[in-house]
């Protein structure tokens, strides 16, 4: 048997979507059980989506981003600002994904550091060129995956500042919230908060 890829697609399900994040950090700080997970997000319908099945697969992805940690982040997503909240489920999907964190920590560093005024999307393409000598049981993704994981992450990127926008895509420093550094370095997570601060 392959070792599992550490490279996958998973981001393509959504970008931060902080909405629908903080209902489920209530939902888990509330401990709810299997049942009532099921009740609010299939029945009681607390996305307010239009596609159920949609929004169970989503659900599940923040559910796994959001579960990466524990209760003091989860109350920092439900409760803080909409950047402190933001920037924490950033922290949330760069642990979660291998792909975002070492595109962020590999080639978005390096564009910071060279002083480039915009991200082109051909640093994405290198960078996916590149993965697969870090992971060769990388998928061979379509094209089509490929644009949506840029896609993706670009939004992601805008979302938290890193860029303007997902059109023009200037190139912005982040400051990282003082409370969510403090947590992930209590948290033994000097690696993402190296991550998280470019350059």
């Amino acid at each position: 048997m392959p070792p599992p890829a550490i490279y996958t697609a998973t981001l393509t399900t959504g970008s931060l979507k902080p909405r629908e994040s903080r209902i489920v950090a209530g939902l888990l700080l509330d401990n709810v059980t299997d049942p009532e997970w099921k009740d609010a997000i299939e029945r009681r319908n607390v996305f307010q989506s239009r596609a159920p099945g949609s929004a169970v697969v989503l659900a599940r992805l923040l559910r796994a981003r959001l579960e990466c940690f524990d209760g003091p982040l989860w109350i920092m997503v439900r409760d803080g600002s909409k950047e402190l909240a933001t920037q924490c489920l950033l922290a949330c999907a760069v642990k979660h994904s291998a792909l975002l964190r070492d595109f962020m920590d590999l080639s978005l560093r390096d564009e910071y550091r060279m002083f480039r005024p915009t991200l082109g999307t051909g640093v994405w393409s290198a960078y996916l060129e590149n993965c697969s000598s870090r992971d060769p049981a990388m998928p061979d993704w379509s094209e089509s995956t490929r644009n949506r994981l840029r896609s993706t992450v670009f939004q992601i990127l805008a979302q938290v500042g890193y860029l303007t926008d997902t059109t023009s895509r200037e190139m912005k420093p982040v400051s990282i919230s003082p409370d969510l550094i403090a947590y992930l370095r209590t948290s033994g997570e000097d690696h993402l908060i190296r991550c998280l601060q470019l350059p």
